[in-house]
């Protein structure tokens, strides 16, 4: 039986990172002023991410993001440590920085006056990484119900939000919004502070390259990527902005700084005895949220097996219910572990700026397959100063932020490289002696293929060659 995976951009573009990422905005912007400049411009660079995402995804029509692009264009080593980042990285992080703001949400009304205990926070983050685990690997249609529903939640708190702001800045209560006002800098404004800044708008924005992880399945992708990106950037930047002039239309900068929960903060402060619709639209949406990057990273796990860069057991599906269950729960324990070990603010930090690096990467290989692969057919061809002009803005964006968080930015990149010496011992080479794979490619296959009932989907045989295999011709 074919495998069926949720389409995981589904609800995903409009995150739950705006009910998280203010605080961090502001506070390394320095000014309301600054930080609502970073959420315009965030927009922006998404949009010019979008249009290189979209040539790419016509132009290599296969599914798996960044991952696939990047294997074709320069080859294993470079997509697999990729690969590496996003399956120790950047999914477990984003998963426990959304898991951590649920608990947030849904403690902070039991602790008004102080932040919730740090062993209950990590404990229910826990419990509902664990139970989404459990549902992912149980129903194909449970999930994509989950994800459907909880959406509409994070929508009502997005709109409750803009639509109270609103009503408060027609009553003349705008303060922290007037120009003298809003650029009032509370420290000295740097640019590796504002690179930073930028980094902590880019979690709320994480998303925008989904669709390019379903490619194969789009219906007409040149018309229809082209079309998604023009519809949802501008309105996403839109809604994101409105957002953050409600919350400064109720509430002085140092009273977001100083809350755990901005929108619980916001709803206590204008909506009286109905405050309480607050955290419970909030933990609906980023429950949606867990949902549907647990799909995601499960679809990123399946190509790289497919591709033969993650073990083979990755790439199997459970026998009746279609589901990948090994990969799901790769993904829930490097979620778990990460739980234990993190502030949320600096995994913010710490998975925006691999995130860059993979986007600035795979936009390098746009540039790159122009220039070595000049008469290939490109459905979409974009113009070669969007590329560049992102390039730039990445390359500024990923310095500064080293330099202002080395520590932090600097230990991504070294997790990144130590998947060099993964890559050479576990794909490239290809002599191991017959007790490795005795041990590792047998032994550990059939425990787990005992253990979660699965085997591999019936598939094309297209669908199954190595990316690094299928060379287009020119």
């Amino acid at each position: 039986r074919p495998i069926t995976l949720i389409q995981p951009g589904r609800g995903n573009i409009i995150g739950s990172g705006i009910f998280i990422s203010p605080k961090g905005v502001l506070e390394h912007a320095g000014s309301v002023g600054l930080s609502l400049i970073v959420w315009v411009c965030g927009g922006g660079i998404c949009a010019l991410g979008s249009m290189c995402y979209a040539e790419l995804g016509v132009t290599i029509p296969k599914s798996g993001g960044d991952y696939s692009y990047v294997t074709e264009i320069f080859g294993g080593l470079v997509g697999f440590l990729l690969l590496w980042s996003a399956v120790l990285i950047m999914y477990p992080t984003t998963l426990a920085v959304i898991a951590l703001t649920f608990s947030n949400y849904v403690l902070q009304p039991a602790f008004q006056d102080c932040l919730p205990p740090y062993v209950a926070t990590r404990l229910l983050a826990t419990i509902c990484i664990l139970f989404l685990t459990w549902v992912n690997c149980s129903s194909v249609r449970w999930a994509t119900r989950i994800q459907d529903v909880f959406t509409v939640g994070k929508l009502l708190a997005l709109v409750l939000i803009i639509v109270v702001g609103l009503i408060q800045i027609c009553r003349g209560h705008y303060d922290a919004l007037r120009p003298s006002v809003a650029f009032e800098f509370s420290q000295e404004p740097s640019v590796g502070q504002i690179a930073l800044a930028f980094l902590q708008a880019s979690f709320a924005y994480s998303g925008w390259n989904f669709l390019n992880y379903v490619t194969e399945e789009v219906v007409e992708p040149r018309k229809n990527l082209p079309r998604a990106i023009y519809i949802s950037i501008p309105l996403v930047t839109l809604v994101y902005t409105l957002t953050n002039i409600a919350y400064f239309s109720s509430m002085t900068p140092e009273e977001l700084l100083a809350s755990n929960a901005v929108a619980v903060t916001f709803g206590e402060k204008l909506l009286g005895m109905f405050s309480w619709v607050m955290p419970i639209s909030v933990a609906l949406s980023t429950f949606g949220g867990i949902n549907g990057y647990l799909f995601t990273s499960s679809r990123l796990c399946f190509s790289g097996a497919r591709e033969g860069h993650l073990p083979h057991l990755l790439a199997m599906i459970h026998l009746k219910n279609c589901t990948p269950i090994p990969a799901l729960l790769v993904c829930c324990l490097a979620t778990i572990v990460i739980l234990c070990i993190g502030e949320t603010h600096n995994l913010i930090n710490y998975v925006s700026f691999i995130n860059y690096l993979s986007y600035g990467v795979t936009i390098a290989g746009l540039l790159y397959l122009r220039k070595k692969r000049p008469n290939l057919v490109r459905p979409i061809k974009v113009s070669m100063l969007i590329p560049i002009t992102y390039l730039i803005f990445w390359a500024v964006l990923l310095g500064f932020s080293l330099y202002s968080e080395p520590v932090v930015c600097g230990l991504g990149m070294v997790i990144m490289l130590t998947g060099v010496p993964v890559y050479f011992v576990g794909v490239h080479w290809k002599d191991k002696p017959k007790c490795v794979y005795q041990l590792v490619g047998e032994s550990v296959t059939y425990i787990g293929q005992k253990v979660c009932y699965v085997v591999f989907p019936q598939q094309d045989l297209s669908e199954t060659e190595p990316l690094t295999a299928s060379k287009a011709t020119d």
